[in-house]
């Protein structure tokens, strides 16, 4: 989907000075699109630190990853902000925080439970926020934070209320920070449906769940993590884009 050798020289550089590796802070990365962004990452010689709420998930990804040079750990939690600022301290320097944190609150407005709406919001909107907050001061030269929407913002559906505002509100966050921490990129990734394993729970109803998507997708087809990987690295990299919202989900907000 990407060309891997140009990835490679990209988080590999040699410059007159130094020698650079790029070090990410990528949290949701043990499992799904993450993983696999992280799995493209160290494969191009950069170092990933996996950052959640479990460290026995976190450390079992981070062992099959590579070494302890070039993939790691850390704990954080996004609606605790002393969980927050410690994995700040104690991660230092980075070059990108990437977040593809989610908690749904699915189902119809009315029987919606309160706590469980603000635990999407704490995902999606809050637990960004609070983050850039802690960690712009240590993002490099040249760097980014990259937030993970998704393309109920942009289609919303029954039952997909709370979904479709967090998703949202993460385009419009990424705006208003790419302003404020400038010269600090802001962006964000939209996905639309991926066969990331997301939706293996569907089980026999997956086939023609996806079967109809592809064809109501103007590209004919559901995604491949590989689709949403080609994305966050060319965010990643591109260091001429902020403040935007790239959308990878095959013309589905307009099916």
């Amino acid at each position: 989907m990407f060309d891997g050798e140009l990835f490679a020289w990209l988080v590999r550089y040699q410059t007159s000075e130094r020698r650079c590796v790029i070090r990410v802070l990528l949290i949701g990365g043990a499992s799904g699109i993450g993983r696999a962004v992280a799995a493209e990452i160290v494969d191009g010689g950069g170092e990933v630190i996996l950052a959640g709420r479990r460290p026995d998930v976190l450390n079992d990804a981070a062992a099959t990853l590579g070494t302890s040079a070039s993939a790691s750990s850390v704990i954080v939690d996004l609606t605790d902000e002393a969980s927050i600022s410690a994995a700040a301290a104690e991660v230092g320097s980075v070059d990108h925080v990437v977040s593809l944190a989610a908690d749904h609150a699915n189902g119809p407005v009315a029987d919606l439970d309160v706590a469980d709406i603000r635990k999407a919001f704490d995902a999606k909107v809050i637990g960004p926020i609070v983050l850039a907050k802690h960690v712009a001061s240590s993002i490099t030269e040249g760097g980014s934070l990259l937030f993970f929407s998704g393309v109920a913002g942009w289609k919303p559906a029954p039952g997909l209320s709370v979904m479709a505002t967090t998703n949202g509100a993460v385009a419009f966050l990424v705006e208003a920070l790419a302003v404020e921490l400038a010269p600090i990129r802001v962006n964000a990734v939209s996905p639309g449906i991926v066969d990331s394993g997301a939706w293996d729970s569907m089980g026999a109803g997956k086939d023609s769940f996806f079967a109809e998507t592809a064809r109501a997708n103007p590209a004919g087809r559901v995604g491949r993590p590989d689709d949403v990987v080609a994305a966050v690295l060319f965010v990643l990299t591109n260091t001429f884009v902020t403040g935007t919202t790239v959308h990878v989900d095959g013309g589905g907000r307009f099916a």
